[in-house]
């Protein structure tokens, strides 16, 4: 009998575009292990990699977090400006 899989996508929205890859793993596999499987690592920039932060459907995990079917993993990006920083922009303030 086939070992059951499961069904994820993986997604980075960058300043250039979004880019998606749909994988298939075995059940039990980890948010990192799709990252690494749908190769869209070798196509982000060097400070998207390092450190990797990762997510499922909008909810921050870690590397090692189990998958579902149809989990979308997402990998994000560094903020290009810290939130306080801009609320006190936007306050006025120095």
């Amino acid at each position: 009998m086939a070992e059951p899989a499961v069904v994820v996508e993986v997604v980075h929205a960058g300043m250039q575009g979004v880019l998606r890859c749909r994988v298939s793993l075995p059940a039990g596999s980890t948010a990192m292990q799709a990252v690494e499987a749908s190769g869209l690592l070798q196509q982000l920039p060097v400070e998207a990699r390092d450190p990797l932060r990762l997510g499922i459907f909008s909810r921050r995990v870690d590397a090692d977090q189990v998958l579902r079917d149809g989990d979308r993993v997402e990998i994000y990006r560094s903020l290009a400006l810290d939130p306080m920083a801009a609320r006190r922009r936007r306050a006025g303030k120095p």
